[in-house]
């Protein structure tokens, strides 16, 4: 064993046992209605099962997450407003820009202008990808002000994009801590992981952590990070290239899934 711990929780209505690393990261869930153990790395399953033996009681099943049903995959008639998929990339930023533009003459430039370029450039290189099977969902939100920047769907499995603007600069990644120049380390890789994990609460599924580096002059990764994929933007297309996880139907299932605002709602 090395630190599972399970936190019982009621989700729509419904008690789900997690299995928690001690991070804080979900590694699994039991369903005592559904009699069944959903893993998101099957690596762990007898630690998982381990873990889950004293509240277990019969026979259970153990295997991934199961496909989301006919009723979710209703939620594909929705009300424009609750339609994630028209997102642009960096909506958020765009809309807080027209909200609040800042002053007209400043001598740094806006940073949010920064951020918003780089996940413009980091969309539009995702959205080519969608004739590989793939579907990306930009800027979607999550309660407190949080948003994902990109969730990528496609055979590879999903992932969940963070984007740094990093243009012309040295980048040293030494996890959890990312240093952009100058600037004082931040521990960028913990919110990544953090993200990918809200999200694979609320899709059932598991969602890979990536975080994406725009435009950077140099980078040094000391050892490679927990669980989080560090790539710059001229390598998102590498994403596409990895398959055999989920079908074309479970890719159809989660991308209608994930579109609905309401499935973000409280996580």
């Amino acid at each position: 064993m090395d630190g599972l711990r399970v936190v019982p929780t009621r989700r729509h209505g419904r008690e789900r046992l997690y299995v928690c690393l001690p991070d804080g990261g979900n590694v699994a869930w039991y369903d005592r209605e559904e009699a069944r153990v959903s893993l998101l790395s099957d690596d762990r399953r007898a630690e998982v099962l381990q873990a889950l033996a004293p509240f277990v009681t019969g026979p259970v099943t153990v295997g991934p997450p199961p496909v989301p049903t006919p009723a979710e995959l209703a939620r594909l008639t929705l009300h424009p407003d609750d339609d994630l998929a028209p997102n642009r990339p960096g909506e958020a930023l765009l809309v807080a820009l027209e909200r609040a533009p800042g002053p007209a003459h400043r001598l740094r430039p806006d940073p949010r202008r920064r951020a918003l370029a780089a996940e413009q450039a980091t969309g539009t290189a995702l959205d080519r990808l969608d004739g590989a099977g793939l579907h990306t969902l930009h800027s979607l939100p999550l309660p407190g002000g949080d948003r994902i920047h990109h969730l990528l769907i496609g055979p590879g499995g999903l992932f969940a994009l963070h984007v740094l603007p990093a243009r012309g600069q040295r980048v040293r990644v030494a996890d959890p801590l990312v240093a952009l120049g100058r600037r004082t380390p931040r521990p960028l890789l913990d919110r990544v992981r953090a993200d990918a994990d809200r999200a694979s609460y609320v899709l059932t599924a598991e969602v890979h952590p990536v975080l994406v580096l725009a435009g950077p002059a140099h980078v040094t990764v000391t050892a490679p990070p927990r669980s989080v994929r560090v790539l710059t933007d001229r390598e998102l297309p590498d994403l596409a290239r990895t398959g055999g996880v989920l079908k074309p139907a479970d890719v159809e299932a989660l991308h209608a899934m994930a579109r609905d605002r309401a499935t973000w709602q409280g996580v």
